[in-house]
């Protein structure tokens, strides 16, 4: 068996933990919504746009976001909360370009409106909450692609999530951790870019875990 590359820095595996706080703000209507989407901390934006996976994290993939569930649920308003699902969050490496995404989608849509602006009932007026994240260690490292592969076995779904997700758009990194590691410290750059182009959006996060094994198996 060959020996295997070392890499220059050993990956450190990481969970994280969400803490979440109302901020007080709320919308009754698509204007206000807007205005609210314009204005809050990215962090607010991150977690309205993820917290179905992080919730749910065994059910099936594209979970909606919540700007768009609140938009058809509660003001009736079907096509723009198909617009605002279509929105490919996987297209986008920063919380500013996710947002400027929304802000335009809506505001196309506005523009075309012709009819009255509709409040939602009271009582289901879209409350914007904030995601507060902390990041945890844990006791798995990996200096070469075989300890990579356990890690990948043994860490949590959350784990997997910190560093698929957040870590390239929350964290503003450009690409998830696993990639960045692969390219940059081990010198695996077709494995970093077939990690890097997979959508993350169309898995559960076990089935997420179990496509990240297969194409890592391939390499050993």
């Amino acid at each position: 068996m060959p020996t295997l590359k070392k890499a220059e820095n050993p990956f450190y595996f990481s969970t994280r933990l969400i803490l979440r706080e109302l901020t007080g703000r709320r919308a009754r209507n698509i204007k206000e919504l807007l205005k609210g989407i314009k204005t809050v901390p990215g962090s607010v934006i991150y977690n309205h746009t993820h917290q179905f996976l992080q919730q749910h994290i065994y059910l099936s993939p594209e979970p909606p976001n919540d700007f768009a569930y609140w938009v058809r649920e509660f003001l009736g308003d079907d096509t723009l909360g198909e617009r605002l699902n279509s929105i490919d969050t996987c297209d986008y490496v920063t919380i500013r370009d996710l947002r400027n995404a929304i802000i335009k989608t809506i505001r196309d849509y506005l523009a075309l409106k012709k009819t009255p602006f509709r409040n939602a009932p009271k009582g289901t007026e879209f409350n914007f909450i904030k995601a507060y994240s902390f990041v945890l260690p844990t006791p798995y490292v990996a200096y070469d692609l075989k300890e990579f592969l356990e890690g990948i076995k043994k860490i949590s779904v959350y784990s997997i999530y910190f560093h698929m997700f957040e870590a390239k758009l929350r964290l503003e990194r450009g690409t998830n951790d696993f990639s960045f590691w692969l390219g940059t410290s081990l010198n695996e750059p077709e494995l970093a870019d077939k990690i890097a182009g997979l959508d993350p959006y169309t898995y559960t996060l076990e089935d997420l875990r179990e496509k990240l094994i297969k194409l890592i198996e391939k390499y050993l």
